[in-house]
């Protein structure tokens, strides 16, 4: 399946195989897809943290008002950024490039978020949100299908995974096989509605 028809076909589903399971080369494989996800100064924020352990994604579906994709689909992945990642050794993100590249970015990097929380936090919902489609076009294009979840209660969630201070939980992505095709689209706009030619 080429890339253009795998943003076509790739739905939200919500019905997936309880029985089926990922193999370790199969998530392996989604994850190293995931990290090739751009990131503003190639701070790399995002966390993934697979949840394997059935009572833990119980607990989760408890939090996520009982939607029977976090038990139901083969991979639950709950996306979570670092919102310090720009000051945790920022020399590791230009270590390949040459000296006069990361001397000038790293100072740019502190600048940027030194003491802007909301930019922080901003960075952090643009990069795991780009990182998720990541996943989802991956698994579409591996076979799977997937579902990015909101709807959850994210202090639950945060105090069921033993998130770090300095980190947010951002989103869910469930993948799995679907037992039930995705809803028709159900008013997709049309192109012209939200385009906009240079300004409002």
């Amino acid at each position: 399946m080429n890339a253009i028809d795998v943003i076509r076909s790739r739905r939200a589903v919500k019905h997936f195989d309880n029985n089926h399971e990922l193999s370790t080369q199969e998530i392996e494989e989604l994850l190293s897809l995931a990290v090739l996800s751009p990131t503003a100064y190639n701070i790399q924020n995002w966390r993934f943290v697979v949840v394997k352990d059935k009572a833990l994604r119980e607990k989760l579906r408890v939090a996520a008002w009982d939607q029977t994709m976090v038990t139901d689909a083969s991979l639950l992945i709950v996306l979570c950024a670092d919102l310090k990642s720009w000051e945790k050794q920022p020399d590791r993100y230009w270590a390949n490039s040459p000296a006069e590249v990361s001397d000038m970015l790293l100072p740019m990097i502190d600048g940027y978020y030194r003491g802007k929380d909301q930019v922080q936090r901003d960075e952090a919902m643009r990069s795991c949100g780009i990182a998720a489609q990541t996943l989802m076009l991956a698994s579409k294009a591996m076979g799977y299908d997937s579902c990015p979840m909101d709807g959850f209660d994210f202090d639950a969630v945060a105090e069921h995974i033993n998130l770090p201070d300095d980190h947010v939980v951002t989103m869910f992505v469930a993948i799995g096989k679907a037992t039930e095709e995705a809803w028709p689209r159900p008013g997709q706009l049309d192109v012209n509605d939200v385009l906009i030619n240079n300004q409002f």
